[in-house]
């Protein structure tokens, strides 16, 4: 959402992300991914009210895309 290292622009991704952790406390499975994205709910210290947070968010966003990534094709062959 904007500059969430600097508190002044960091209101936007704030709250985004209470906004996922409430989502999250009521049922919805929540998924944070890539660098800057885990950086942010850890600077928010929301990092332990999402389901899941993973660092490697193109990795991720292509498996979302239903590619096969080549550690998933080396475990299946």
């Amino acid at each position: 959402m904007g500059v969430f290292e600097m508190d002044k622009f960091s209101g936007g991704t704030k709250y985004i992300a209470e906004a996922i952790a409430d989502a999250t406390s009521l049922g919805s499975f929540s998924l944070v991914g890539g660098g800057d994205s885990v950086a942010a709910v850890k600077k928010f210290n929301l990092q332990d009210k999402v389901s899941y947070v993973s660092t490697g968010g193109g990795a991720m966003l292509e498996y979302l895309e239903g590619k096969k990534l080549p550690g998933i094709k080396a475990i299946d062959s």
